[in-house]
């Protein structure tokens, strides 16, 4: 699933091809697609249409685009999804759910989404911040993301640290992928129970959380397969990066120890067994 720098990509496209723009039309090709709006497919368009987009916004791994009327268009990727900006022109894609065009008769906002467990939605009054996501934490990007604050609310917690790092209501946009490289740089496990975890690696693993997720933004995310990309369709390049996600098997970047993969959560947890033992009691 797209995380913090995949879906901060695309938020950057949005803003650079369709602020500013006037919505003329919108065809909805299937209502999975906007079943979160309960008013159905032809409200949803309805709402749309003649609204102008003003920006384009993230909470954590949640887009959404500030409307004129006050409204705002909510989107979530789920595993598959793509907002792509397109020229009208181009031929219509095989998992094509949603099409906007838009007044000036420029490029369309298309949603892609072949496994259709994203979607879109418009919540009422929701361009400052919409009520469907109000109770997503800042992520550690977001210049007002309180540090101190995480870092008592980790320790405050009984479970395991990587647990409380994909918790999205302690601290957001961090998944599966950069919860195991932020672990893998502080030298910690992700069974480590969260009231072991010292202010001071606490704070560590904060920082790493905070240079990996940059460093992943600066190379367009991490794209495992041609699913994740820009709205322009391009994939992202930080895979060719990862010290610990994905590489069973192949030496620690660090001490050359055999990366493990552990079974967590219907998942899978990479680390190193080396600079990152297992706790005694995990969580």
């Amino acid at each position: 699933m797209p995380e913090l720098p995949e879906v901060e990509v695309v938020r950057l496209g949005l803003e650079k091809g369709v602020a500013g723009r006037t919505i003329a039309k919108v065809d909805v090709h299937h209502d999975r697609a906007v079943r979160r709006h309960t008013a159905g497919a032809r409200d949803f368009a309805d709402l749309l249409r003649g609204r102008t987009v003003l920006a384009a916004r993230r909470r954590g791994k949640y887009l959404w685009l500030p409307l004129d009327s006050g409204d705002a268009l909510t989107g979530h990727l789920g595993m598959s999804g793509q907002l792509l900006v397109v020229p009208a022109s181009k031929p219509i894609e095989a998992h094509l759910r949603i099409r906007f065009a838009f007044t000036d008769e420029g490029r369309e906002l298309r949603f892609v989404d072949q496994r259709t467990f994203g979607g879109l939605q418009v919540v009422a009054a929701g361009a400052e911040l919409p009520s469907t996501i109000a109770h997503i934490a800042r992520d550690p990007l977001d210049p007002e993301f309180d540090d101190e604050q995480f870092v008592r609310r980790l320790r405050a917690k009984t479970s395991g640290v990587k647990r409380a790092l994909l918790d999205q209501t302690l601290v957001s946009g961090i998944g599966n992928i950069y919860a195991d490289e932020a672990l893998w740089r502080a030298e910690l496990h992700g069974g480590r129970p969260t009231e072991l975890v010292t202010k001071p690696k606490a704070r560590e693993l904060l920082s790493h959380a905070r240079d990996v997720l940059t460093e992943s933004l600066a190379q367009g995310g991490t794209s495992f397969d041609a699913l994740y990309v820009s709205t322009e369709g391009v994939s992202g390049l930080f895979e060719r990066s990862l010290h610990a996600y994905g590489r069973e098997g192949e030496p620690c970047d660090r001490c050359g120890t055999p990366i493990r993969r552990e079974a967590w959560m219907n998942r899978s947890s990479y680390s190193c067994p080396r600079c990152q033992p297992r706790p005694r009691y995990p969580r």
